[in-house]
């Protein structure tokens, strides 16, 4: 994955060039920057699904376990059945 780099000074000089105010070019600079800082990077969404994937892993082990143990159930049934009827 690339990391994006900003130079905000560059941001403030191309601003400049083509017009904007240094005050007005500043705020812009300002808010892209602190819009960069709140942005979730891929490394803290992993962590915060680790837990849940933790728990879907244990959910699905608990799930093959009840298939198992419903298959042998129905044999069970069925045969009892078969051996009352035949």
């Amino acid at each position: 994955m690339s990391t994006i780099t900003f130079d905000p000074q560059e941001a403030v000089i191309k601003l400049k060039a083509v017009g904007v105010s240094q005050e007005h070019a500043d705020a812009f600079i300002r808010v892209i920057v602190e819009s960069q800082n709140s942005l979730i990077t891929k490394t803290d969404l992993e962590l915060a699904l680790t837990p849940i994937k933790t728990d879907l892993a244990v959910i699905k082990a608990d799930l093959t376990t009840l298939k198992w143990m419903m298959g042998v159930l129905i044999a069970c049934v069925m045969s009892i059945v078969v051996k009352t009827f035949f």
